[in-house]
């Protein structure tokens, strides 16, 4: 061995070569390293730029032999999203293979997988978004009601609800987070919360049974069993609203409504059926009083040709003989306006063929005793 033989000097000269070869050789590793890092995400942005470039000209000629829309619509908004994922997945990786400290190393691609975790969750959603819109707009053409307008909202809140939670599971599993104490923990706290709001939680599901079922529609009449009736205004989660005749608003919680019978004025269509119930004097012809009402009818703008008016002979009253004239007319919110103008008619026609309405009449007998 020639080293021991070399002087001091010479010795501290080699060692500093030595060294110098050392760090030249780690940098250049590093440097490698790092120009690895930097070809993955070269590479991948490249995959990305294609993938967007195929979704944008391709994707388009291969879902237009579907018979909807919904897969152009959906390959559209989730375009964007997908270039970044794919773009970030290339950033994860080239974090995975840098040799850097373990803390920074950990912090840098923890970030790195917390937005990938957040792009599949948009992802998902503005899928799921595409989904629900497109099934609204299907529903409302084949039924003509607006069924987006009330139960779309809530729907997206669920799903948004549900996509947040998978994303929070993903992440913290990714993090070794111990879930399943952290879902027991929700467990017990939903439990509690679900016990001290009971009655909310009820009105908001009977809200959403409402929403599904669709007794009613916002702007139908309805009328509750207690006897108010009025025009729906809104069907919230916990309450529905009604605007009465009396232009009073009146609140109903959900619950009770769902479980209370509902007369529907505007279900099947906007036709609705008057009566007319009067009495005339004993005596009377019942034939001639019956072509009376259906005169009384002529000339009535809103009233139905089909079915037409009917008149009956109804009943033997105390002092008259009742008779009822039905009718239909177009719209349910005209009823009050044609029974008015229909008992002003029918009250000028008895007048001009001497058809009496008689008052109620009481005999008193009195005895005397002797």
């Amino acid at each position: 061995m020639w080293i021991p033989f070399l002087h001091g000097s010479s010795v501290d000269r080699f060692l500093e070569l030595f060294h110098f070869q050392m760090e030249s050789e780690k940098i250049l590793s590093l440097g490698g390293e790092a120009l690895f890092a930097v070809l993955i995400v070269t590479a991948f942005w490249g995959i990305s730029r294609f993938v967007r470039y195929v979704l944008i000209h391709w994707g388009p000629r291969i879902v237009r032999f579907s018979k909807t829309d919904l897969d152009d619509r959906i390959l559209a908004r989730v375009t964007p999203p997908v270039e970044l994922l794919v773009l970030f997945v290339g950033v994860y990786l080239a974090m995975r293979s840098l040799p850097l400290p373990e803390k920074i190393h950990r912090i840098s691609s923890g970030a790195v997988y917390i937005i990938n975790a957040i792009l599949f969750a948009n992802i998902a959603y503005r899928s799921v978004d595409e989904f629900l819109s497109w099934y609204a707009r299907r529903v409302e053409e084949r039924t003509g009601s607006a069924m987006g307008n009330q139960v779309l909202p809530l729907v997206r809140k669920v799903s948004t609800i549900f996509l947040v939670c998978a994303a929070l599971i993903v992440i913290l599993k990714h993090f070794n987070y111990d879930i399943l104490s952290l879902v027991t923990a929700l467990g017990i706290g939903s439990l509690a919360i679900g016990l001290a709001a009971k009655d909310t939680l009820a009105n908001m599901i009977s809200g959403f049974t409402l929403m599904i079922d669709r007794p009613f529609r916002i702007g139908d009449r309805i009328q509750l069993m207690s006897g108010k009736s009025g025009d729906v205004v809104d069907i919230g989660l916990r309450s529905t609203r009604i605007r009465t005749p009396e232009n009073t608003l009146l609140i109903i919680p959900n619950a009770e409504l769902c479980n209370s019978t509902v007369h529907n004025m505007a279900f099947p269509d906007l036709r609705s059926q008057g009566k007319i119930t009067i009495g005339v004097a004993y005596g009377s012809d019942v034939e001639v009083v019956k072509k009376a009402l259906l005169e009384a009818t002529q000339g009535e703008p809103d009233l139905l040709a089909e079915p037409g008016p009917e008149a009956y002979f109804l009943a033997f009253g105390d002092n008259a003989l009742m008779m009822t004239l039905v009718f239909w007319v177009t719209d349910y919110t005209k009823l009050f306006t044609v029974t008015d103008n229909l008992n002003v008619r029918i009250l000028s026609c008895f007048e001009r063929k001497g058809i009496q309405i008689p008052y109620p009449t009481r005999r008193v007998l009195l005895e005397r005793e002797e």
